[in-house]
């Protein structure tokens, strides 16, 4: 029996545990693999593989990185594929290749749609304090994030959940999901259902800027904030002109004694109040340092008792 052919088109570290599942279905051939261009990252702007790349060249499949994915359109013609799967690919693809599958085009999307369509949809539900999320398989149209929807599947968030704990529980069930869903396709039991237009929202494409924490804010919202925007942008804040990293909380006090921003000792522990409540800090990092535990950070950094961040 003829395997099912598929063209994955990926990037990150999520993509590449979707990218995982199905390769690790024997009745599934990918037939190629579509990531964007190898970039230079770190200080040291080392070039690497994507992740994407890597894990497919482990396994001899051809990888095409064009900066448009239109540049490649003969190439994916002629591989005749029965499906296209894209997970986190970061390109727009035009419709006469959304048109190439002979069943269908398929998006790996990290929310339950039409909630949170756009770019930040992991960060988002940690932001705003939901209780879950979940993988969302769309059909994929010409407008973002747009198309019906074939399987969702939910996921519970738990108060210790950052950004990265999070995307490694929602490539595990992107991947679980994909799977099925190909599945139930090729048997002909899976209907695509039209989401709300109406109940739609969007989130933008976070930058460095946006880790910039407001002292203001209530306590709660803040430890959301640390966590969503954990392990990139990062939050922080100046210390002294410099930029300071808080990387994670101990736990949120019901104290209202200082200026918000303030720097205090609790309990013999970093602590920062905030506009309602204060932090009591577990990890952090200066610029240009390693990260620390907050006795590590006082013994080096002992100016920062006392200090007010901005």
């Amino acid at each position: 029996m003829a395997k099912t052919k598929i063209i994955f088109a990926g990037t990150p570290e999520l993509a590449a545990t979707i990218l995982a599942a199905l390769l690790a279905e024997a009745s599934f051939e990918i037939v190629c693999v579509l990531s964007q261009p190898d970039m230079p990252v770190g200080r040291k702007q080392i070039i690497n593989p994507t992740p994407v790349k890597a894990l497919a060249l482990e396994h001899g499949i051809e990888v095409l990185q064009p900066t448009k994915i239109s540049q490649v359109a003969d190439q994916l013609r002629a591989l005749e594929p029965d499906f296209l799967v894209v997970a986190a690919y970061a390109q727009l693809i035009p419709d006469d290749i959304l048109a190439l599958p002979k069943y269908e085009a398929l998006n790996v999307h990290a929310s339950l749609l039409p909630r949170y369509r756009g770019a930040s949809v992991i960060q988002a539900p940690i932001l705003n304090g939901d209780t879950e999320t979940g993988i969302s398989i769309i059909r994929m149209v010409a407008k973002l994030d747009a198309g019906p929807i074939f399987a969702q599947s939910r996921l519970a968030i738990t108060d210790s959940d950052n950004t990265e704990t999070l995307s490694i529980k929602l490539a595990e069930l992107g991947g679980q999901t994909i799977v099925a869903s190909i599945k139930d396709i090729l048997a002909g039991t899976a209907k695509a259902q039209d989401q709300d237009h109406n109940e739609a929202t969007y989130v933008k494409k976070l930058s460095k800027s946006d880790g910039l924490i407001d002292w203001t804010r209530e306590a709660t919202y803040l430890d959301r904030f640390i966590r969503a925007m954990s392990p990139w942008p990062s939050a922080w804040t100046w210390m002294n002109g410099r930029q300071l990293k808080i990387l994670a909380i101990k736990e949120i006090l019901e104290l209202d004694t200082y200026k918000p921003g303030k720097v205090f000792v609790y309990n013999s522990q970093l602590a920062i109040q905030t506009g309602r409540g204060a932090l009591l800090i577990s990890r952090l990092q200066a610029e240009g340092k390693k990260a620390m535990t907050s006795q590590e950070f006082v013994n080096g950094y002992g100016e920062i008792i006392g200090a007010v961040l901005s």
